[in-house]
């Protein structure tokens, strides 16, 4: 436990010195808070509310971009080659940056929900408990992707294509972007099977429709698994040296990790109610108390 406090705090003093983390963990969520709240809620305080489900989101999933790439930016400069000196192991180093990077992203949520309050007098935030587990989860849940991406890469230039290939499947076809009864029916389909759009939908149930506590279990658990097989699985596939190169059996591991979101999307394609539940909660924030609009999906909307 020593270790892991000493690596976790090393970890956070680090982070904190690069101004670029600073930006893409504090300035750009801000950022798209005041675009969507502003822009697209139009100040609404039942549209931002609606819309402060898919802002924590992208401000929780963004944490995966950085944890890998500066896991393999370690390794590259020899840098994880000098903690294998200390008594330490893959999973001490892997669950300070775990640790890490929940203690920096958390206050980036809380900030957000407080300033839906104070500028856009978001007055309810239903069952904040709900929300506060589903954060926490999620936020360790998309770590541990960084940590899979980081496992199964040999250089920063294959962790960034592989980043970007995720970061615009989660962006765009989980309605973290664009509200999900919007999106054409193949794309709804598409999205089952992402993580994002778990998180969104369990934010938008807990802070719209003011859902007991287990009413998002669904979301909380299948995050929950994922987390720790991820975890797991990035604990095996870690390396210390840049020398060594990840084998190809290795990154069929890595594909293990879709297997919990996998039977998910079938499930829930079959027998799951979360596109019409997404349709109606969608309805009822852009009504503003008339009669709720009908969503089309982009590819039935009129040319």
């Amino acid at each position: 436990m020593k270790h892991f406090l000493t690596l976790t705090h090393s970890r956070i003093s680090l982070t904190m010195r690069n101004k670029i983390f600073l930006f893409f963990t504090l300035l750009m969520p801000l950022g798209m808070f005041f675009l969507f709240a502003g822009v697209f809620g139009k100040g609404e305080p039942r549209m931002v509310a609606y819309l402060l489900g898919p802002v924590i989101s992208l401000t929780v999933m963004g944490s995966f971009w950085g944890l890998s790439a500066n896991l393999v930016m370690y390794r590259e400069q020899g840098i994880l080659r000098r903690f294998r000196l200390a008594p330490l192991t893959a999973a001490d180093m892997l669950a300070s940056s775990l640790a890490a990077n929940f203690i920096l992203t958390v206050p980036t949520v809380v900030i957000e929900v407080l300033l839906a309050r104070w500028v856009y007098h978001v007055t309810q935030f239903g069952n904040l408990f709900a929300v506060v587990l589903l954060v926490s989860v999620a936020t360790i849940s998309f770590a541990s992707l960084g940590l899979v991406v980081a496992s199964v890469t040999n250089s920063m230039q294959e962790t960034q294509v592989i980043c970007q290939i995720v970061w615009f499947a989660l962006l765009f076809f989980s309605g973290a972007t664009f509200p999900l009864p919007t999106l054409p029916k193949i794309v709804q389909g598409f999205a089952l099977f992402l993580p994002a759009t778990y998180l969104v939908a369990g934010l938008q149930k807990a802070m719209l429709l003011g859902a007991k506590t287990w009413d998002p279990a669904l979301e909380i658990l299948v995050l929950a698994v994922w987390a720790v097989l991820a975890f797991f699985i990035s604990t095996q596939l870690f390396r210390w040296e840049p020398e060594e190169k990840v084998t190809r059996n290795a990154k069929l591991w890595a594909v293990a990790t879709v297997l919990p979101f996998l039977i998910l999307g079938v499930w829930e394609s079959k027998y799951g109610k979360l596109p019409a539940q997404s349709k109606s909660i969608y309805q009822s924030a852009f009504s503003s108390g008339k009669t709720a609009p009908e969503a089309k999906p982009a590819d039935q909307a009129p040319r």
